[in-house]
Formats: structure tokens, sequence, C-alpha cells
């Protein structure tokens, strides 16, 4: 019998010993962030504002030990509608989380999609960032205002490059343009591309007269010199680039886009509470503070039915817009 209690004290006292070292603090299982065989999905082309965000957040998740694995791919189409109707049809798969922005809204009203995003979960918008106007190294404008002047005279024969459908940020930005500009926006020539890394090559060999993306898709561009930034939609300049934004250039227009996370339609509670808190720890990291700043990306941080709401009244704004430029 004293034999056997002695053992039992010696037990006791190696589990006592060997427990700390098993626990490793902050990591996915011990925050309950991790998620066996999460997948980000992209709904547009790589090198676009969803595909970089996606994949920022998924490096950024594993950096920060959140979770491991984390599979991104991308499924274009239809200004990000067809990932829009994957994810819906997905429905109860808790391991699925979907990159979208402002262009997603758009795109479900102008392409009649039969899924929208009342048939999804809303999870968290990430980030704000203003939009561009670049051209290429080659283009003879080198100032805002050339542009403005020559777009003014004979606005059909300048085409506009956006990384999204009608109804997206980078179609919605020159159309406040026009109109501000004194342009009819039923006369702009606007071409879309899904994705700013689609838009891209246009803009570099100068088949568009000037593109409209956001900055963290052309930063690397810009700074070898290939693209020329004219101007930022944004209240505040670039920090690091030399570009006025429109106000400064005399334009009463000041936009911004955002990106956000959807997910599958009926989640369990529990998978869906596990989602957000899996943002909400990527959102303290240092990983991902960092990322927002080398990206220029604005903190945005909303989830759950805040967000929900506040994609209704994206949705208002987007069909209100659309209305009076006649798309």
């Amino acid at each position: 019998m004293r034999q056997r209690t002695l053992m039992s004290l010696l037990g006791a006292t190696l589990l006592v010993l060997i427990g700390p070292p098993l626990i490793t603090t902050g990591s996915g299982a011990e925050t309950g962030t991790n998620i066996p065989g999460l997948q980000f999905m992209v709904p547009n082309t790589p090198g676009g504002g969803y595909d970089i965000t996606a994949r920022t957040a998924a490096k950024d998740a594993e950096d920060a030990e959140l979770n491991h694995n984390i599979e991104v791919f991308n499924l274009p189409g239809a200004g990000g509608t067809v990932g829009l109707t994957r994810l819906v049809n997905e429905r109860g798969n808790g391991k699925l989380a979907m990159s979208m922005g402002l262009g997603v809204v758009g795109a479900v009203r102008t392409n009649d999609s039969p899924s929208t995003l009342d048939d999804a979960t809303p999870i968290a918008r990430t980030v704000e960032e203003p939009d561009i106007v670049v051209v290429s190294k080659k283009s003879k404008y080198k100032t805002i205002e050339q542009l403005l002047a020559d777009w003014k005279k004979k606005p059909g024969s300048l085409p506009v490059g956006g990384g999204s459908s009608a109804g997206g940020p980078d179609h919605l930005a020159p159309m406040l343009m026009a109109r501000d500009a004194g342009i009819e926006p039923k006369t702009v020539n606007y071409v879309p591309f899904d994705g700013g890394g689609e838009l891209l090559a246009s803009v570099l060999g100068g088949k568009v007269a000037f593109g409209i993306s956001g900055i963290s898709e052309y930063r690397d561009q810009i700074k070898s010199g290939e693209l020329r930034l004219l101007a930022t939609t944004g209240k505040k300049r670039i920090e690091g680039f030399d570009a006025p934004t429109l106000k400064e250039a005399g334009m009463d227009v000041e936009f911004t886009n955002w990106r956000g996370i959807m997910a599958p339609p009926d989640l369990s509670e529990k998978e869906r509470t596990k989602l957000i808190h899996f943002f909400d720890e990527l959102h303290r990291s240092p990983q991902w503070q960092k990322s927002l700043k080398r990206n220029g990306w604005d903190d945005a941080y909303l989830t759950g039915e805040k967000y929900g709401q506040f994609l209704e009244a994206q949705d208002r704004r987007v069909e209100s817009v659309l209305e009076e430029v006649g798309k």
C-alpha cells in the first residue's frame, strides 16, 4: 500500500512538472481559433485586391499561430458572383470563408446574380483603402488636371479600366469623377476587368487611357516607375507617394473602397462565432497590424450583425448610383 501511494505521488508530481511545456501560449488550439481545413476563397483573379487581402490574412494568421495550412484558392467570374454562388451552395460549411468587397455588392445587382449577399453569413469587414488613378509610364498625362481636360472634351474616346463590374468601386469612382467634371456618366467608356491583376496589363499596354484600382494592387509597379500615379480618391494623400487627392485637384469627390469576409449560410452559432473569433484574433495580431501599414490599408474592422447592417446600406448606395448613371 505504501509503495502504491509513493508511486501515485510521484506520478502526480511528474504531471505537474511536464504540464506547462505542453501548452503553447497564443497557439490556435489554446485560443480556440484553430479551424482544421480552413479555406479562403477569392472570387476574382490572382493579383487583385480580394486576392492580396486573403493571402495576407492567411499568412499573418499562420505566422501568429492562429491556424495552420490555410488554403487560398481563386474562383473568378462575373464580378465575384460565381464565387458567391459557390459560397451559398456550401451550406453549413464552417471551414470556408470568402474574401469580398464593394465590387461583389455591385456585381450582384448588375449581373442579376441568382445568389445575393443576403443568402450568405456576414463575418467581418476588414479594411478600407482609397482608389487610385494610374496611367502607364508611356502615357502623355503627367497630372490629373491634364487627364481631366482631355476627358471633358471627348469622354468616350478615353476608355477607363477598372478591376470591378459596373456597380463596383472601380466603376463608381470614375462615375463620381465624371459627374463632378460635368461629364454625362452615360458617355463614360468604362471597361471592366475581373480584378486589378487582370486590369494591369491593359494599363501598362495603353489599351485603356487610365485605370482605377487600389494602391495595394499597384504599389510595386508605381514604385518601379512602370505606372504613374496621378491621384487618389481618399480624403488624404497616400503616405510615401507624391500624388494629390481629387479634392486637392479641385474635384468634390471623396471615395473609399472596403473589403470583408463572408461565410456560407446555415452555420451553427458555434461555427459562426468561431469564425468571428478567428478574425478578432487576427485583427489584434501584430502581424496583421504591420500588414495594414505596409499595404496602405485603413483599419475598418466590423463584425457580425453590425457588418450585416453595413452591407445592407452599401447595397442601397450602389442601387442609387446605378440608377443615376443608367446602368
